[in-house]
């Protein structure tokens, strides 16, 4: 007989479940791998499952089975309660023993599976075809046994559910009734409007009856209900369109991801750095300010608000409300009370400046004010790796410090720190100097100057008496523009994504050695302040509350292994960023229950590039004694590198390109380019050479600014190649060849002008140095690269613009006092070609130095003037 229904429900089954005495069959279990752990042939023993407890006379005249194609008379050898096993030779000790152990289960829990549970043995196993089941009142009966309901008294199953197979075991779909004509849908509908229209024209169709139209009626309601579900339905197909490409996605998520997989790294700014200095009180000698760990901030500094110089929490938090921005010190510092202004010794001259492009000085080493017998500057508080802002204090013309020109402040870290004596003058002197990054920019005036009578409000120098113009700072601080917060996240979902939202924003992004805040004691002051946005990580951490396992910040998860702990800060328009974990497969996914805290900082971009002047707070915990201490917080200089996050519309102009641009050297002209990308480098050419065993890439480089092309710069020029190094080939940086000129030129002076001037003149506009007004004379380092010529036009051509000049004489013939060729060479017809030719790997040098005329020297021969 065929099925009657094909219900999609099983709500008879439940009815039976809950009735106080019908029972039924729940499901039946066939014994494929298990059945030989219990000792007993494979597919041959069924357990029959039913709602209720079984009575303990069912036997194998009450079970039936029915069907099959091949094997068609199964017969039932055995068939009993789980919970009454019959003894050996039916059952074996195995089956008897797990038979034994659930009833133990059930009377721990108070169950009864085993009562509800029919073991049956058959005489054989079954094809692959389907069987029936039944339960009857007995052996010669068709009725199924008292208290069953007749339905659910049989059970289909195959004796081979385990058996591998390819196809799902879902039965066969019948096929739908055809349905009739769909209705008319307009697929421009889209909004919350032409939904709720469309419904309503609908059900005018179908229930004309149906005209009510009030806001308030249920009909209505649902209508508009269902309008209000379709628009947002919309609204998220519309959105995950635009948002799945690069052109018109809207989110800043979205666009980062993009542009990920066209490895552009798109960057979310950068804070802002600064120098401050403090001065403190002799009392304070050596006290320590906090540098940033993994758990608490480094000393806090806030700019100018009206709140004392030293904050305690109440006062910093009245401050940021105020507006005030908020640094923290990105290294350990301990402060001196004599370093807060130090004077510079010039050993008795008068009228002495430090030069532009200057890199030592001399400080003088007074007493300390508490203890005579201590200087203030020792080699235990004063070495190099310190860093000194240099000022200009007072104007060396009036005195004044309002009239001091603010642009002549500079920072230099010590490389080298010499304790010495001036023994004419029985004073103790600090000899030091600093690496050539940190040259002093312009000329910094060192005499003293009378304070004037009328002068009020400086307290470092009392009116009517000497004070020096300039003077050097210590106790410099470097300090991030940022705020550090402590926030709980959401407890880890078991469930779903966890992408838990940080409460605060902008979140920083710094510049990271390690993945730690830090900053390298071996750089220079400059390089200090360098931190490209492209390589800023968010200042964030996150810890668990159990284990205090920490977990740390990444660009992207591809590098990460399933174990580790890291994780990706989204930040979206609005400066607040969203947590991105891994999978367990690329980063690992926190466990569920986890309770996590962020410890992140607050403050980005270009509000942090306050000017000078500005930050003028402390912040201390401790209170009174250091209200006493600090004298004066400042930031002589204004603070920089504070970028805005990368626009969505440049990212979408940029990112299309960004794969085009060559990630590796292959050629002599890639290692060229590559290595022209370094900021350092103005120019280089590569040069492939077989040196025994292998093949060596040469780079020559020309450093920009003339500087030499030494071990540390080939260190760091060859670490930047690295990634981009053919496998199988060595690297190596070597220096240009420089060749050095030999030039005279015959001038004649206009009738008026002093000769010696214009010749001053001459030697200035053909010089190596930096010219005022930005220019750069004619054999300036920069001015001249790889295989470029010096042309004698060009030569006669600056001479001729210098006033005073009337012509110019360059022949370089025999027995003529010019000349125009390589030094230390004979002429090779320079002057008839009308240039200096230049090889491959050569550079025209000039330096006119009478100490090193090897490196080139130029003379000017005067006729005529005055």
């Amino acid at each position: 007989m065929g099925a009657r229904y094909v219900c999609k429900s099983e709500q008879r089954r439940r009815l039976v479940e809950a009735h106080a005495t019908f029972n039924g069959i729940d499901y039946l279990e066939v014994l494929d791998e298990d059945a030989e752990a219990l000792g007993l042939e494979r597919q041959r023993t069924l357990w029959v499952r039913c709602y209720k407890p079984l009575p303990a006379t069912l036997n194998a005249d009450n079970v039936s089975i029915t069907g099959g194609v091949r094997l068609k008379d199964i017969g039932v050898a055995l068939a009993f309660r789980m919970d009454l096993a019959p003894p050996d030779p039916l059952t074996t000790a195995a089956e008897r023993a797990e038979y034994t152990r659930r009833k133990e289960l059930d009377e721990a829990n108070g169950t009864h599976e085993t009562e509800q549970t029919l073991v049956v043995r058959t005489t054989s196993s079954g094809d692959f075809s389907t069987y029936t089941l039944a339960l009857l009142r007995g052996f010669l009966d068709t009725v199924p046994p008292a208290d069953f309901d007749a339905p659910l008294s049989r059970v289909d199953f195959t004796f081979k559910v385990e058996c591998p197979s390819e196809f799902d075991c879902a039965p066969p779909k019948h096929p739908d009734a055809p349905s009739g004509e769909d209705p008319p849908i307009d697929y421009l509908t889209r909004d919350y409007a032409s939904f709720r229209r469309l419904l309503l024209d609908r059900l005018s169709e179908v229930t004309p009856q149906w005209k009510e139209r009030n806001p308030a009626d249920l009909g209505v309601t649902l209508v508009e209900l269902m309008a209000y579900s379709a628009d947002y339905l919309s609204y998220y197909q519309d959105a995950v369109a635009t948002e799945a490409y690069l052109g018109t996605a809207r989110k800043r998520t979205s666009v980062r991801r993009h542009a990920k997989l066209l490895d552009y790294p798109m960057h979310d700014g950068g804070n802002a750095r600064a120098w401050v200095t403090v001065q403190v009180a002799s009392g304070a000698e050596g006290w320590a300010l906090p540098g940033p760990t993994d758990v608490t901030p480094g000393a806090m500094f806030a700019t100018t608000v009206d709140a004392p110089r030293v904050l305690d929490a109440r006062q910093l938090q009245a401050a940021v409300t105020a507006g005030a921005e908020v640094f923290e010190s990105l290294h350990p510092a301990t402060l001196h009370a004599g370093h807060g202004r130090i004077v510079f010794h010039t050993w008795g001259e008068d009228r002495c400046c430090l030069p532009q492009g200057a890199t030592a000085a001399t400080l003088l080493n007074p007493p300390f004010d508490s203890d005579p017998a201590q200087r203030v500057m020792t080699p235990k508080n004063f070495t190099p790796g310190l860093v000194l802002l240099l000022e200009e204090v007072r104007s060396p013309e009036t005195g004044r410090v309002v009239d001091a020109e603010p642009s002549r402040r500079h920072a230099v870290r010590l490389t080298q720190v010499e304790f010495t004596r001036d023994p004419l003058m029985d004073l103790d002197v600090v000899e030091v100097a600093w690496g050539p990054e940190d040259a002093l920019p312009f000329e910094l005036c060192l005499w003293s100057v009378g304070v004037p009578l009328d002068s009020t409000g400086e307290t470092e120098d009392p009116p009517g008496q000497a004070a020096p113009v300039s003077v050097a700072r210590g106790n410099v601080v470097l300090v991030d523009h940022g705020r550090t917060l402590t926030d709980a996240l959401p407890t880890v979902s078991v469930e779903g994504r966890y992408r838990p939202r940080l409460a605060r924003g902008p979140l920083t992004q710094v510049s990271r050695v390690d993945g730690r805040r830090a900053v390298d004691p071996t750089a220079s002051a400059a390089a200090a302040l360098r931190t490209p946005a492209e390589e800023a990580l968010p200042a964030i951490w996150l810890r668990e509350a159990e284990s205090g396992r920490v977990w740390t910040p990444r660009r992207t998860l591809l590098n990460s292994g399933r174990f580790s702990r890291e994780f990706v800060a989204e930040v979206e328009d609005d400066g607040r960023a969203r947590l991105r974990f891994g999978d367990n497969v690329l980063g690992e996914r926190p466990s569920p229950d986890v309770a996590l805290s962020a410890t992140y900082r607050i403050g980005n971009g270009t509000s942090g590039n306050v000017g000078s002047e500005s930050i003028s707070h402390l912040y201390s915990p401790v209170g009174g004694d250091w209200r006493a201490a600090i004298l004066r917080v400042r930031n002589p200089l204004p603070a920089r590198g504070g970028v805005e996050p990368e626009s969505v519309e440049r990212v979408r102009v940029n990112a299309p390109e960004a794969f085009r641009v060559q990630q590796r050297a292959v050629t002599e002209d890639d290692y060229a380019e590559v290595a022209q990308r370094h900021p350092e480098v103005q120019r280089a050419v590569g040069s492939l050479r077989w040196t025994g065993s292998w093949h060596t890439m040469f780079v020559t480089v020309d450093r920009r600014g003339g500087f030499p092309v030494d071990a540390d710069f080939s260190e760091r020029l060859t670490a930047f190649l690295e990634r981009f190094r053919l496998a199988g080939y060595d690297l190596r940086v070597d220096a240009p060849l420089f060749v050095p000129l030999d030039i005279a030129m015959t001038v004649c002076v206009s009738p008026g002008y002093l000769a010696a001037n214009v010749k001053a003149a001459l030697l200035e506009a053909f010089s190596t140095a930096e010219l005022p007004g930005g220019q750069r004379g004619f054999f300036h380092p920069d001015n001249f690269s790889f295989g470029q010529p010096v042309y004698l036009s060009q030569l006669v051509a600056t001479a001729m613009k210098v006033p005073g000049v009337a012509w110019v004489e360059t022949e370089d013939a025999p027995g003529k006092p010019q000349r125009f060729r390589r030094f230390g060479q004979v002429p090779r017809d320079e002057w008839k070609d009308g240039l200096i030719a230049m090889e491959r790997l050569e550079i025209a040098r000039l330096d006119n130095d009478p100490s090193q005329p090897e490196n080139g020297q130029l003379d000017f021969f005067m006729q005529g003037g005055l």
